[in-house]
């Protein structure tokens, strides 16, 4: 282990150089897990339960408030709550384990909600009546946008349940009241909400495309899988990328289903990056991958979003 003045060093140099966004993750890499060119060790916290998180479990003893955020056309609401409040940590900390950055919004789910929009518009994608699963949810930006596209069912995933619990489920809640659209009411809807880690989440979520006591069945549906898996900003870390992977291809519907991850091309300072979570799909052959969009704004490294669908 390094010694823990080396490990603030190096981390306050690496704030010192990353734009803000990327100041949670780059702390990360030293307070954390093995990222970087390093071999994946044992996190400091062990991975929170695996759980569904029902909408009457809002918490109410943190303040939310919400904002618009324009995204193109589209303007939806972005809530906001204290880190501090929720998991006594400062604005800007990320610990591996116990905290994985869900309370902030990242670029990449704005990124994936106008990719979003410009697939529907191109042809190439539709919501209506389709499930929809997005991981790493956070603020769940692209998920509420395909709840008012017409998805069928939307679940939504986390690693901590207190961020569906204080941030998600008020966002999401906020966005349908204010669609004033009553197909889109949270109770009326199926709409899901599951806390837990890429590696065991499999095994509470409903529309899985196989498990281990029936490779061939999906938990009871009728036909397996998610129509539609959205990602935003969840290949900063090396030690999941694998994990993360192994889920798409369970949850993916085939050979129909298709996935969006935005992402920036490489987190430097932390080793994950798309091209990193690509070379995974590229290994393993059963899937394509082609690039939907580039955003080079100057305010972070280059970002992407790629679109992966069975071969």
């Amino acid at each position: 282990m390094r010694p823990l003045i080396t490990v603030a060093n190096r981390c306050l140099h690496v704030l010192s150089k990353n734009s803000p966004s990327e100041h949670a993750v780059s702390c990360s890499l030293h307070l954390g897990s093995g990222f970087a060119g390093d071999s994946p060790q044992e996190d400091l916290h062990p991975p929170p339960p695996c759980v569904e998180v029902l909408p009457s479990e809002v918490s109410e003893n943190v303040k939310y408030t919400v904002e618009p955020v324009q995204l193109g056309e589209l303007t939806l609401l972005k809530g906001r709550v204290s880190t501090q409040e929720v998991f006594s940590l400062s604005n800007s900390d990320l610990v591996p384990g116990k905290y994985e950055g869900g309370l902030k919004l990242w670029e990449g789910s704005m990124d994936l909600v106008k990719a979003l929009q410009s697939e529907i518009q191109a042809g190439k994608l539709s919501f209506s009546g389709k499930r929809v699963l997005e991981l790493g949810c956070g603020h769940g930006l692209p998920a509420i946008f395909a709840s008012l596209e017409g998805a069928h069912t939307v679940h939504l995933q986390d690693f901590n349940a207190e961020v569906l619990r204080c941030l998600t489920i008020p966002n999401m809640d906020a966005n349908l009241k204010k669609s004033h659209a009553p197909e889109c009411s949270l109770a009326d809807r199926d709409i899901r909400f599951f806390g837990g880690d890429w590696k065991d989440i499999h095994q509470i979520l409903p529309h899985i495309k196989y498990n281990e006591e029936d490779p061939n069945g999906d938990n009871g549906s009728a036909s397996g899988g998610y129509d539609v898996i959205l990602m935003a900003e969840t290949v900063y870390s090396i030690s999941s990328l694998q994990h993360l992977y192994e889920l798409v291809k369970k949850c993916m519907s085939c050979p129909h289903g298709v996935a969006y991850m935005a992402g920036k091309k490489h987190y430097f300072g932390v080793g994950g990056g798309t091209r990193r979570f690509l070379s995974l799909v590229e290994k393993d052959g059963i899937m394509a991958s082609s690039i939907v969009g580039e955003v080079a704004d100057g305010s972070s490294n280059l970002r992407e979003i790629w679109r992966l669908s069975f071969k």
